[in-house]
Formats: C-alpha cells, sequence, structure tokens
C-alpha cells in the first residue's frame, strides 16, 4: 500500500458498536509512501495507522482510489481491527460516511417464529419487514432454527424493499424505467 499526504481514509469500526472511522493522511513515516501514516481523524483526533491483518481499507485521493491490483481495479488493504466482525468499508470519490443500523426483533410463541427488521439510515423514513418460520411436528425444537429462518426471510424482504426503493428514486431521477439487478 501507498499512500501520499492528503490522502482520504475510511476503515471500518473495529466492534459493531463502534462508528467507521475516516481521515486523511498528515504524514507518512514510511519509505516511499509506505506505512505508517499519521491520519487526522474527521473527529480532531489525530493516530498513527500502521497496516496488519483485519480490516478492510482504501485509501483515495480526489482523483479516485490509488491503490489497484494487476488489473488496474482499487485492491483492498488489510488492516487490524474489523473484517472478523464482517464490517467492511469501502471509500467511493465522494468523501462521505454513511452508518446504517438494522434493529431485529424475534418474536416466538409455539412452533412459530417471527421476525421483524428495522432499517435505521439518515433517510427521512425508515424501511421494515416482516418474516416468519413454522417448525413442523416431527421437527426437533430447536428455537434458533426457526430464529434464523424468520430472521433471513425477513432480511430478504427488507433487501427486495431497498432496491424497489432505489428503482423508484432512479425512476425519478431519469425520468424513465428503471430495473436494478438483484445481485
Amino acid at each position: 500500500m501507498r499512500a501520499q499526504l492528503g490522502d482520504h481514509i475510511i476503515i471500518a469500526a473495529s466492534h459493531i458498536d463502534q462508528a467507521t472511522r475516516d481521515g486523511e493522511v498528515i504524514e507518512v513515516r514510511g519509505k516511499d509512501g509506505a506505512p505508517p501514516y499519521l491520519v487526522r481523524w474527521a473527529d480532531g483526533r489525530t493516530g498513527l495507522l500502521y497496516p496488519g491483518p483485519g480490516s478492510i481499507l482504501r485509501v483515495e485521493t480526489e482523483h479516485g482510489p490509488h491503490d489497484s491490483g494487476s488489473n488496474g481495479a482499487p485492491m483492498p488493504v488489510h488492516l487490524e481491527g474489523a473484517a472478523a466482525h464482517g464490517v467492511a468499508v469501502v471509500s467511493e470519490p465522494s468523501r462521505h460516511v454513511r452508518e446504517w443500523q438494522v434493529t431485529v426483533t424475534i418474536f416466538e410463541s409455539g412452533d412459530d417464529t417471527s421476525a421483524n427488521v428495522v432499517l435505521l439510515s439518515d433517510a427521512p423514513s425508515h424501511l421494515a419487514a416482516h418474516g416468519e418460520s413454522h417448525r413442523s411436528r416431527k421437527d426437533p425444537s430447536v428455537p434458533e432454527i426457526g430464529d434464523e429462518v424468520a430472521v433471513a426471510r425477513a432480511l430478504r424482504h427488507l433487501a427486495d424493499h431497498l432496491l424497489e426503493s432505489a428503482t423508484r428514486d432512479l425512476e425519478a431521477l431519469t425520468g424513465e424505467d428503471a430495473f436494478i439487478r438483484p445481485s
């Protein structure tokens, strides 16, 4: 990884209850742009950042990411702390970070389990979805399985709602019919 003064860095939090961090490289202490880097974080603090295994980081300039692989595509750089928690942040040329949260509530009653999920974002309204599961009488009683199925179905419905919302937004922006592939 190579960075320059003024590069913008965004890294994922090391714990899911922590915020994503973004900052600017104010000093490169390694040879030829190599780490460690002194970074001024958005909260005003400064700290030394030295790459190690664990989380994903991308460095960007005003011209976009400049760390790239052999095919020219941006290449993630691994740093200590966050990927083990399933959180990955990839910077885009715009210098702005958003953090969304999903709240999951599970209700069990006998052989039935239902899950409600709510996406809490910076949008004026929140998206919500519902999923259910039912245990067959011949299956053993393992509540975790019902939880997993109900939550998975609710999250799938939430993903569908997000794609529908993005499609409507794109159509409103372009004035044309739009289709966004699910994956």
